[in-house]
């Protein structure tokens, strides 16, 4: 990744950009809607690469414990509805898929940034996660989140009131 990458914009006590996007399964996904739960949303880059799958895998295994706290868990990427579909297949996920295939959100969001790998400068997703209070404003965002670990930090965040 390069240093040229855009800082996030968005940080605690902003409120969160609404959003309606496609879902796994084909409904539609309006942010403001699942008020007054918090919600984790997480951007990875793309379905079924080998963090990606790490980070959705980790969200899933703790979704019961995010339930329980009254925390519903999005992820959100580029990927098709049907891209979104064949991954949680795939992979046993219960975590809600959005599609964000314009990249509206991911630009609202800051998290569609210049990159940088193996010499090449190209636009995608940074990885990123906002924590945001049923009151629609954002409590926590994690900007250049590592996939290993990350949702039992999130999950940490939540449980100490973050």
């Amino acid at each position: 990744m390069s240093d040229k990458t855009a800082p996030m914009g968005l940080t605690a006590g902003d409120t969160a950009p609404d959003f309606t996007l496609p879902r796994d399964g084909g409904a539609m996904l309006t942010l403001s809607e699942l008020r007054p739960n918090r919600v984790v949303l997480y951007f990875y880059p793309k379905d079924d690469t080998s963090g990606c799958t790490i980070e959705a895998k980790d969200f899933t295994s703790l979704a019961q414990e995010f339930a329980q706290q009254g925390v519903t868990v999005i992820g959100v990427s580029k990927d098709s509805v049907k891209s979104h579909d064949k991954f949680a297949k795939k992979h046993a996920l219960s975590v809600i898929l959005a599609s964000d295939e314009a990249g509206t959100t991911c630009e609202d969001y800051g998290v569609w940034v210049e990159k940088q790998m193996y010499g090449k400068t190209y636009m995608g997703i940074q990885r990123a996660t906002f924590l945001i209070g049923g009151d629609g404003k954002i409590l926590r965002a994690w900007p250049k989140v590592s996939a290993k670990g990350h949702a039992e930090d999130v999950l940490d965040a939540v449980k100490a009131g973050a």
